[in-house]
């Protein structure tokens, strides 16, 4: 939990980053990622070490006998003139070099620069990181969450960050299991993966491992889940489960962490165009008979050239739109079985391009679509006011009936300033879906409805809510005519009065 206290910390650090002259956000968390990167290094080392002692077991060591100077607990102590000088020239080619201990960076860390030019700025944000709680689970996580939450931009090509709360319904309708394979095809900062760890822990604790713990500032009592019904599946949640593929080094190294920091050790993240023709038909070998999950929030950046897609996906819709490609390149991606919930914008939905109608059909006619929830146009704000919706579908498999949903209020308002509201829709979406039956749910008046695939064929594979949902009319109450005229005459004889009062003032 991220009390007022770390809060505060955190503002400081971000605060002396700007006066520092760094001020672009994805900057600044890169650079705290590359330190907090270096500083886990030095935890992780002396930790092993330590073992090595008590156990006598061997370990591949970070840090060579030549090259203890490049550790954090060296260096940290070091003066402004040979803090900088070293972990520049010395500290980040390490981490380009080798980064035995955190396999998720090694691919990407290659390019890692320090952009920090000043000396003073180097040693306060070495200090300051110096005094965060990387070791204690629960807390790091939650202090990188506060961290990404300072990213209110949107980013190039499309990218901006899916709220935490909209991930956690996506999660919680797919249910993911602690033996599934789950991928993300432009994973931006992993906040897919890391709710589907976040899921997992508080699904698979017993009560007894549910630890209470009180916020001393606020008096609130907060939950931590240890995960202790995970342990038989621990390696593969470590090393097998997770797997995130971004064209964004920098996103890939925040991902990176973000997973790291929520006990995913070593996520199978790469740097990787999914939809171009380089995105290897070879999966990672955990995956290799294709994805039970993926979880996704796709770029929608306009077109591509035909040449840069991959063949496969052209074969199934030929369009140089990425929304409509991402979903094709998911259905290929999923094992025949495997479930996807994938955020669209509305345009996907009823489109009436030929590429546009045959995504749907695909989706219909040779898959299981299960839902479309249709999301309000403030839920992306401040990044985009683009209207959305989820599509929730499973490789194979038959389409019967649609389940439809529509949320017109997510908890926040729906504005640029996204304040906390009480109306929210998203708990009665999760209880419809989890309790929703075809044969019921057949008032289109409701939130909640089923659409039977005969009647959305007939519409041209229509997939938006507003073609099927029915709004209640409401009989508008008009004042009787009487008693307007009544109301005329009065203001009439008011009007009169005023006259009558002004001419004698006038004399």
């Amino acid at each position: 939990m991220i009390t007022g206290d770390l809060k505060r910390r955190i503002d400081a650090l971000w605060t002396e980053f700007w006066q520092g002259g760094i001020t672009n956000p994805l900057t600044v968390i890169e650079q705290i990622t590359f330190l907090m990167f270096a500083r886990l290094l030095d935890i992780n080392e002396t930790r092993d070490e330590n073992r090595l002692k008590r156990t006598g077991k061997e370990f591949q060591r970070r840090f060579s006998d030549d090259e203890q100077e490049l550790r954090w607990s060296q260096f940290r102590h070091l003066g402004a003139d040979a803090m900088l000088p070293l972990v520049r020239d010395k500290v980040f080619p390490h981490f380009r070099k080798d980064s035995a201990s955190g396999a998720a960076f090694s691919e990407f860390m290659k390019d890692a620069q320090l952009m920090i030019q000043k000396q003073s700025l180097l040693v306060k944000a070495v200090n300051m990181i110096d005094q965060l709680p990387l070791t204690e689970g629960d807390a790091k996580g939650d202090l990188y969450e506060y961290l990404l939450s300072k990213l209110t931009t949107a980013g190039i090509n499309g990218q901006f960050r899916t709220p935490r709360h909209i991930i956690r319904l996506m999660v919680d309708m797919l249910e993911p299991k602690p033996t599934d394979v789950i991928g993300d095809p432009a994973c931006g900062t992993g906040g897919f993966l890391v709710q589907t760890m976040q899921y997992l822990l508080e699904t698979y604790t017993s009560p007894e491992g549910v630890l209470k713990e009180v916020d001393s500032e606020t008096g609130k009592v907060e939950k931590i889940y240890t995960g202790d019904l995970l342990e038989e599946n621990r390696e593969h949640i470590r090393s097998r489960m997770f797997h995130g593929f971004d064209f964004d080094a920098t996103m890939l190294r925040i991902a990176a962490m973000n997973l790291m920091l929520h006990g995913v050790d070593d996520p199978d993240i790469h740097y990787q165009d999914t939809l171009s023709t380089g995105f290897t038909d070879r999966f990672p070998k955990a995956a290799s008979e294709g994805f039970n999950v993926i979880l996704a929030n796709p770029p929608f950046k306009g077109s591509l050239d035909f040449e840069d897609v991959h063949p496969s996906l052209l074969r199934q819709v030929k369009t140089k739109k990425t929304e409509l490609l991402f979903l094709v390149l998911i259905l290929r991606m999923l094992k025949v079985g495997g479930r996807s919930a994938t955020i669209v914008p509305d345009g996907v939905l009823f489109g009436s391009s030929t590429a546009h109608v045959a995504l749907r059909r695909l989706l219909l006619d040779h898959n299981q679509l299960e839902a479309v929830i249709s999301l309000p146009s403030g839920v992306f704000k401040p990044y985009a006011g683009v209207s959305t919706g989820i599509l929730v579908f499973t490789k194979g498999g038959r389409t019967d009936d649609v389940f439809f949903f529509d949320v017109e209020a997510d908890g926040f308002s729906l504005d640029d300033k996204r304040d906390p509201i009480e109306a929210n829709d998203l708990p009665g979406c999760l209880a419809a879906w989890r309790n929703r039956d075809a044969k019921r749910d057949t008032d289109r008046t409701q939130k909640a409805f089923f659409v039977s695939t005969k009647e959305i064929r007939e519409a041209n594979y229509d997939l938006s809510l507003s073609r099927y949902q029915v709004r209640p009319h409401v009989a508008e109450e008009y004042e009787a005519p009487a008693v307007i005229l009544d109301r005329m005459k009065k203001l009439n004889d008011n009007i009169a009065t005023d006259l009558v009062e002004l001419e004698e003032l006038l004399g």
